[in-house]
């Protein structure tokens, strides 16, 4: 007995220990990523800026503490990173070029094309641009396309393809168990919908992605063909022919790039563009070295702040609001807050969002109108500001889009399924009800809806389409039969949308912030980005294992990832929706 005690309590200091020398270590660990995170950048002299085109790129940057501390690799860029990173790159005297290294890259169009542009601005510096890559995606190559020099490896590819836009559609697996998406719509391109009735595009649909699919295959072929010197025509003859299956002669043959070389090869050229000894470490920088890199600007002395609020992912009502998207309550708090803050004299808005709850969407309507009162507001548009992104975007002064953005979508539907066949037939189980008053009951999803009930709900959604068309007449300054001419739930390019003035200006996000100081009469300022990101500390004690689980899936399936997105929030999805098509992949 006394040698059992003896062992127990041995055992039970060494797990004290164990734990205690664990805890110092995750202690110190914690503290030396929080110490990395926040160390400014060393440059070296002839270094090398590479931005790897590999992971996926959100609007903003934001660390995962869970990822950091398990060693996981998620690698999510920040839109707003990589921009800023190209532009530090410019100024800095000690920076010589950038080195393009292509990979798998999940970009949408609009955030490449902004990307592209930041390029191109770079390359007026006189500093070079180089390319390299074993396997180029069309994404990659697009934005390869403004080097200097694109080098392939030898037995590598270039894809150049031209686009597909794809949906998915779920009628038939609705059907199999036993389920009815009852459907309550305005607009004849409202197409948010068709995946549960449809197994195919409706004609409708098919000719408003047709038509967007071909004006951002038209920005891409013209960017391309401006950089490479190779005429349009012959672009799309090359696209037809498929080149990511040609062998790499092709590529030169054709212009596409310009060199065959291994990777030993490129870091060679590295070196003769750069001055370095053959024998020497070529110097690089990464966007993550580019965060903590200063800008050599004197300080702005001022007070003046301009401020870039962004509105990223699905529009959410409150507290059912996904977390990774733009929960309404809160956004209406932090506008708040900047239309009652005297330093802030601008707002630019930056909207990358494909829609979500209508009544979410009129929520923020109407404080950016209370904003727009106070001060400028410009809206910069990413990727996406269609349906209930178009919604809190129509009512600023002034409004900026990518040529490649896709917005518009000026519509409204609703969406209540009915279980009885999956409950009563598939499940064996059955409900009775006893109620008050003959409508008590009403979006029961045990039963179908009664011709009253369908009536009451379409007249919901025809009042909230009459409200969103005024809501973009009155900020557009278009008579409502107009904005109904190009509304129906129509998707529109930002190249089409200026033509209709939905979109006042094609640009960046750079172009938005001038014209915010310019309304502002403000020629001295700080630009400071909304909402503030959380610091490392709070960010650790808010991660939770479906963030963390969230991160990695998103990382494994890039474009797939949306769908079961969609799927996992939809318990929490508002009944009438503004929002884009259910699911569109565009390669």
């Amino acid at each position: 007995m006394k040698d059992f005690l003896k062992y127990l309590l041995a055992t039970v200091i060494g797990l004290c220990i164990v734990g205690a020398i664990f805890t110092i270590i995750g202690i110190a660990s914690i503290a030396g990523m929080v110490a990395s995170s926040g160390t400014e950048t060393t440059v070296k002299d002839n270094s090398v800026f590479v931005i790897n085109l590999s992971g996926n790129v959100a609007e903003r940057s934001q660390s995962n503490p869970m990822n950091q501390l398990l060693g996981d690799k998620f690698t999510t860029y920040g839109l707003n990173d990589i921009l800023n990173s190209i532009r530090k790159a410019k100024e800095h005297e000690k920076i010589k070029g950038i080195c393009l290294n292509a990979e798998a890259f999940v970009c949408p169009s609009a955030s490449l094309q902004e990307i592209r542009n930041a390029l191109l601005d770079f390359k007026e510096s006189g500093k070079f641009v180089v390319a390299y890559g074993g396997n180029y995606s069309q994404s990659t190559y697009y934005l390869a396309s403004v080097a200097d020099k694109v080098a392939v490896n030898p037995q590598g590819s270039l894809a150049w393809h031209g686009l597909a836009a794809q949906s998915m559609f779920l009628k038939d697996l609705l059907d199999k168990v036993g389920v009815e998406m009852q459907i309550f719509r305005v607009g004849t391109y409202k197409s948010a919908v068709e995946p549960y009735t449809s197994t195919e595009m409706s004609p409708a649909n098919r000719e408003q992605t047709q038509a967007f699919v071909n004006s951002i295959w038209g920005q891409m072929v013209k960017n391309v063909s401006e950089s490479r010197g190779i005429p349009a025509d012959t672009l799309n003859a090359l696209a037809d022919r498929n080149m990511d299956f040609q062998p790499a002669e092709a590529y030169i043959q054709t212009g596409l790039a310009d060199t065959l070389l291994y990777k030993d090869g490129m870091l060679a050229y590295l070196k003769q563009l750069t001055g370095t000894d053959e024998d020497d470490n070529l110097n690089t920088l990464y966007v993550e070295d580019m965060v903590n890199v200063q800008r050599n600007i004197p300080k702005d002395k001022s007070g003046n702040i301009l401020a870039v609020y962004y509105a990223a992912g699905e529009i959410g009502d409150g507290a059912l609001a996904s977390d990774e998207g733009i929960n309404s309550e809160q956004m209406i708090n932090d506008l708040r807050r900047l239309r009652e803050d005297e330093n802030v004299k601008a707002v630019v808005l930056r909207v990358n969002s494909p829609g979500g709850s209508a009544y979410g969407s009129e929520q923020i309507w109407r404080e950016v109108t209370l904003l727009k009162e106070k001060k400028p507001v410009i809206v910069s548009m990413g990727d996406y500001a269609a349906s209930g992104g178009y919604y809190i975007s129509c009512a600023a002064d002034w409004i900026v889009a990518q040529p490649t953005t896709l917005t518009g979508s000026i519509g409204i539907f609703g969406v209540i399924p009915n279980a009885q066949k999956l409950l009563n037939d598939k499940l064996g189980i059955h409900f009775d009800v006893v109620k008050s008053n003959r409508l008590a009951d009403l979006g029961d999803i045990s039963r179908p809806f009664t011709e009253e009930e369908k009536n009451l709900v379409q007249g919901m959604v025809n009042k909230g389409y009459e409200l969103f068309t005024k809501r973009c007449a009155d900020g557009r300054k278009m008579p409502v039969e107009d904005i109904k001419k190009i509304a129906e739930g129509r998707v529109w390019t930002g190249e089409m949308a200026k033509d209709l003035k939905l979109v006042d200006e094609l640009g960046g996000i750079d172009r938005a912030i001038a014209i915010a100081a310019e309304r502002a009469e403000i020629t001295e300022y700080t630009v400071m980005d909304y909402p503030k990101q959380e610091e490392f500390f709070l960010s650790l004690l808010n991660s939770t294992t479906d963030h963390y689980l969230s991160a990695g899936l998103k990382e494994q399936l890039g474009e797939w990832y949306e769908p079961f997105r969609i799927v996992k929030n939809l318990k929490n999805a508002d009944h009438i929706q503004a929002r884009m098509p259910f699911i569109l992949t565009i390669n």
